[in-house]
């Protein structure tokens, strides 16, 4: 005996029903499972490395040191808090941070809170330093503390424990360096990393690390990129400069997010580093070890690269063939949808290379900082739609 209409369409409903139900389970089986995949994958990352582990990344990975033309010993980016607001919203904490350059590196680890921070350069002397801070962010209790050993300025009697980073600069600036803190300050820097860590860092590397500490201690907080060196065409910012920035969201400036900004910021990064989790590298962005090294160890431990501040020195590799090296290794480096390249842009050239300028050129800072996706670059180099840096900075916005 058949079903009648209406024995038929609930029959029909209990299925869709059934279904909709299986569908869901599927739906939330899955969604666990990625979920699963994703705390496997962050902590898969180490909570910290031992000693030895940490100079075992430094010299199995780095490569041989290279030329640059600068010391480079603070940044010469003003606008490199620019792009943080953003990146805040954007980036999930407890991936992997590749960066390049100096101690601006400092407030991206601050603001984005990764697992692991590699600073990958071409000069060794780069690596010797971020050592040298290190060492001082181990030494320092806080920030006034920092500051006094990273200048051998004595800190003032009587000094609060409250006070704002504008105060700290402006006391520190009229504090004169002292020779005798320094030679305790340089002397407390390299035991920390041969006694207390036992890096074996050879005689030329220590003379390094002299040479470092002293043109702080000489140029003091108002020291610049071009230091020892004034250029009348170019002011380079200093360094107190750089750590009173803001991300320029207000009229006013905006909040300023440098790792000197807060004793947190400053907490977090000595954190890290006294756990070992900012690892600096000897390495060329198109060489065939170092990135490529650190991308083998992140896609081992399960992660990806959230972060990759780059500095402009895809202007360099554009030079020659070089960049193509360089997009090959990104390309195998593991990512996710939200991965992104924080690039730097200085306006040297003006329009005359954009056949349709982008609207951000239009204003007339000396430097831009720029965002551009990990995955849609990889895309984009692989289907042939890269010829030059400008179509690099084209696809770049801020």
């Amino acid at each position: 005996m058949g079903l009648t209409p209406n024995e038929r369409f609930l029959v029909f409903r209990r299925r869709q029903i059934l279904m909709g139900f299986g569908l869901a389970v599927v739906v939330w089986l899955a969604a666990v499972v990625a979920t699963h995949r994703h705390e496997s994958a962050r902590q898969n990352l180490p909570e910290k490395l031992s000693d030895a582990e940490f100079w075992n990344l430094i010299t199995e990975f780095s490569e041989p040191g290279g030329y640059f033309r600068s010391d480079n010993f603070v940044s010469n980016e003003s606008a490199f808090q620019r792009v943080i607001p953003a990146l805040k919203r954007r980036i999930q904490p407890g991936g992997v941070y590749l960066g390049v350059g100096p101690d601006q590196n400092f407030t991206y680890v601050a603001a984005f809170g990764p697992k692991l921070a590699f600073i990958i350069d071409i000069r060794r002397q780069n690596m010797l330093l971020h050592l040298m801070y290190k060492a001082l962010f181990e030494l320092s209790s806080n920030r006034t503390e920092f500051l006094s050993r990273l200048f051998s300025r004595r800190i003032p009697a009587g000094l609060p424990k409250t006070i704002t980073i504008d105060e700290l600069f402006e006391i520190f600036g009229n504090v004169a360096s002292a020779a005798e803190l320094a030679k305790e300050n340089l002397d407390a820097i390299l035991q920390q990393l041969r006694e207390r860590h036992h890096f074996d860092l050879s005689e030329n590397d220590s003379k390094s690390i002299e040479f470092v500490y002293n043109a702080f201690v000489s140029g003091g907080p108002e020291i610049r990129y071009s230091f020892p060196n004034q250029y009348p065409w170019r002011r380079f910012p200093s360094y107190s400069e750089l750590m009173l920035e803001t991300d320029g969201t207000t009229e006013n400036g905006g909040d300023n997010h440098s790792y000197m900004a807060s004793e947190e910021n400053f907490q977090s990064v000595k954190s890290m580093q006294s756990e070992n989790r900012i690892i600096p590298i000897v390495g060329d962005f198109a060489g065939d070890k170092a990135l490529r090294s650190v991308g083998r160890y992140v896609r081992e431990h399960g992660a990806t690269v959230s972060t990759f501040y780059t500095s402009n020195v895809e202007f360099y590799l554009f030079q020659t063939e070089d960049w193509r090296k360089f997009f090959n290794t990104v390309s195998d480096l593991p990512v996710h949808s939200d991965s992104v390249f924080i690039r730097s842009y200085f306006n040297n050239y003006g329009m005359q290379q954009f056949s349709n300028p982008p609207a951000w050129l239009y204003s007339s800072p000396p430097s831009y900082t720029l965002l551009d996706s990990m995955p849609a670059l990889v895309t984009a180099f692989a289907t042939g739609r890269i010829h030059n840096y400008f179509d690099v900075i084209r696809r770049s916005a801020p």
